[in-house]
């Protein structure tokens, strides 16, 4: 199967990666289902890079209907190692005003119907991954380097809270959550941050802001037209961006982060009780933590 180590997942407004040369079409079907679309694998800055539209092309998927393990799942299939991850988020904080790009630390589960999507463990397998620190730091220090190559504003860290949508927030609601300390909210990245360290893949997110949600006294309720004309501003820079990353991640040799291992004692079932189905359908990301023959 084609490989690629770098995998970019575009989100509302970014569908496709212009500069990608070589590309090809690659559909995948994995033990979970169909990805939200074809991956676009392609030549980028000299290394090859999986891309994949995270809402589909023509923007066919909301929040709570997305593939999730399938994407993840396909990901390592295509020998994809670090996952950039673009995504369109509203403000709860002043200091991020829109067209800045956030790159948050912290993730806060705020969705109630994707329980069967946050997880490949189950069906005789338990594993519980370390995820206090939900966010590989060396690919974030490489995105945040890269924002200098588009004129944005960035800022590291910060909670991204996840909801449910696809409606925005009530105003109840997003003042509640800036209470808590929230600093950008959106409705998706919760689920591909839990699933990437379960595949041992390390994630990161570019957050475009595109408005102030709802709370903002200026921005009394979020007007999709606004929100439409800052995300379209946004999606270029984002390209940009990636661009950079991508160039910086292929000069360097190797990962030196931990994520590679997050499984390594994560599997509590022993290998010796791994029912076969299950065994099979898990067979990309467990493989090398099977039982071995003596």
């Amino acid at each position: 199967m084609t490989t690629a180590k770098i995998g970019i997942i575009g989100g509302s407004g970014l569908y496709q990666m212009p500069e990608l040369k070589d590309i090809e079409e690659v559909r995948i079907d994995t033990p979970f289902g169909s990805p939200s679309d074809a991956f676009i694998v392609g030549t980028l800055e000299g290394a090859r890079v999986a891309f994949l539209p995270r809402h589909g092309r023509g923007h066919r998927f909301t929040p709570t209907e997305l593939p999730f393990r399938a994407n993840i799942y396909a990901m390592k299939l295509l020998g994809v190692e670090r996952i950039l991850s673009a995504s369109a988020v509203g403000s709860l904080q002043e200091q991020y005003a829109p067209l800045d790009m956030v790159i948050p630390a912290q993730f806060f589960d705020r969705t109630r119907a994707r329980a069967h999507e946050s997880t490949f463990f189950g069906g005789g397998i338990v594993a519980h991954v370390t995820f206090a620190h939900p966010v590989c730091d060396e690919l974030g220090d490489v995105l945040e380097a890269s924002c200098g190559a588009a004129d944005v504003r960035t800022h590291r860290g910060g909670t991204y809270l996840c909801m449910e949508g696809p409606a925005f927030s009530t105003k109840a609601e997003s003042n509640v959550y800036r209470s808590w300390g929230m600093d950008v909210i959106g409705m998706t990245n919760l689920q591909e941050a839990k699933l990437a360290r379960e595949a041992e893949i390390c994630y990161a997110t570019l957050a475009l802001v595109t408005d102030y949600d709802c709370w903002h006294e200026e921005h009394d309720a979020v007007s999709v037209e606004t929100v439409v004309e800052y995300l379209n501003k946004n999606v270029r820079n984002a390209q940009i961006i990636m661009r950079e990353a991508v160039k910086r991640l292929g000069a360097q040799e190797a990962r030196g982060c931990s994520c590679g291992s997050a499984l390594k004692n994560a599997i509590f079932t022993a290998p010796d009780l791994w029912p076969e189905a299950t065994t099979k359908k898990l067979e990309a990301i467990i493989k090398k933590y099977g039982r071995r023959e003596s």
